[in-house]
């Protein structure tokens, strides 16, 4: 039989990449991505991916997103690269955030990396 605690674990994940989404599409980001990793690796359930138009947009997008997770009880979200905001990366736990601009996504390209099949 399944473990309840697993289930319950697994929605709330489900819960929290959309809550991301959510947001990210609210405040307008670009080429919203999410790319499930559960059973994939330990480092988390999801991985989301999107663009902001410009450096002042990626940052926003990163203000607004911490706010909403602030406001939803989350408040253990870590963030990186603000100060230059090119690639912004919010670590939620089980979710991976990552904010580029347009040219530094298509750079980086983690979409190819995470969902090559090995």
């Amino acid at each position: 039989m399944a473990n309840p605690s697993i289930k319950s674990d697994v929605q709330s994940s489900h819960d929290l990449n959309q809550l991301i989404i959510d947001s990210l599409d609210q405040n307008k980001a670009e080429d919203i991505v999410s790319i499930n990793l559960i059973g994939k690796t330990s480092l988390a359930d999801f991985m989301i991916i999107a663009s902001g138009g410009s450096g002042r947009h990626v940052s926003a997008l990163a203000d607004y997103l911490s706010k909403t997770l602030k406001e939803n009880g989350h408040d253990d979200v870590s963030i990186e690269g603000l100060a230059h905001a090119d690639w912004v990366l919010l670590d939620c736990g089980d979710i991976i955030v990552h904010i580029f601009r347009p040219e530094v996504r298509e750079f980086y390209d983690l979409e190819k990396m995470w969902t090559a099949e090995i």
